[in-house]
């Protein structure tokens, strides 16, 4: 069955309504279908000497309208990857800024704990310095006191062995040795 041409032009706009309805949610199933009617609407210029060339002008706009629709579409989908990335950094910065107040109270803390040990060893080998040189004092206190002693009990048996040699010269006795 072969149409007459207004009749042909009133059909090619419902097809492309209905094309333009059904395939709107698919971008490159829109473009295909649009081919498909462009090529259809080729050969039938090709083969009808009473074509109406402003079915392909509307063609033409259809498919400018669709490629704005993909464009717009696809700089919808940029911007929202990169929202995402953003919020993803974002994540990602928090993450590593709590990891790394985390390192840093563990570094403190550590840090803590081995000053706290520091100074306890300090603190252990001052006291024990400290009773080495009482210990020291005492020893030389003891090691004076005995010299003390000793050149006491020195003098004293000088003294007595002295005592005893003017008693035997004055009693004109002598030594048997």
């Amino acid at each position: 069955m072969i149409l007459q041409p207004p009749t042909q032009l009133a059909h090619l706009h419902k097809t492309l309504d209905l094309l333009h309805l059904h395939f709107t949610f698919k971008t490159t199933t829109t473009m295909e279908a649009l081919l498909s009617q462009f090529t259809f609407l080729s050969n039938q210029a090709l083969s009808d000497k009473n074509f109406d060339p402003s079915t392909i002008e509307e063609l033409m706009k259809l498919f400018e309208l669709e490629a704005y629709k993909s464009w717009a579409s696809l700089e919808l989908e940029q911007q929202k990857e990169v929202e995402e990335a953003e919020i993803s950094m974002k994540e990602a910065e928090a993450y590593l800024d709590s990891v790394m107040d985390s390192a840093m109270e563990e570094f403190r803390l550590f840090e803590e704990e081995l000053e706290r040990t520091s100074k306890a060893e300090y603190d252990s080998l001052v006291q024990t310095a400290d009773n080495a040189r009482k210990m020291g004092k005492l020893m030389e206190k003891a090691a004076t006191i005995a010299s003390k002693k000793y050149i006491e009990a020195a003098m004293n048996s000088a003294t007595s062995t002295m005592k005893m040699a003017w008693k035997g010269i004055s009693s004109k006795k002598v030594h048997p040795s």
